[in-house]
């Protein structure tokens, strides 16, 4: 579960943190295409709510990246 964490000694704290939010990126990006696609046509996008999940999903993105990513490997 933790084999990439960024609490482990031999994981770089600057690839992980590069990883972690190239990960979070794309996943607010991913959930803001998400909203607008749901929203049909641009001017009934509630765009307050479209913000508002992108954020959350984002957070839960970086939580996730705790326990680690497979793109940083150990230095073992």
């Amino acid at each position: 579960m933790f084999k990439n964490s960024v609490f482990k000694v031999d994981v770089d704290t600057k690839k992980w943190a590069k990883a972690a939010i190239i990960r979070a990126v794309r996943t607010f990006g991913q959930s803001v295409a998400g909203g607008i696609v749901v929203g049909t046509k641009l001017g009934d996008v509630d765009w307050v709510a479209v913000f508002s999940v992108a954020a959350v999903a984002t957070i839960i993105s970086l939580a996730t990246s705790l326990g680690g990513i497979p793109e940083v490997e150990s230095e073992e």
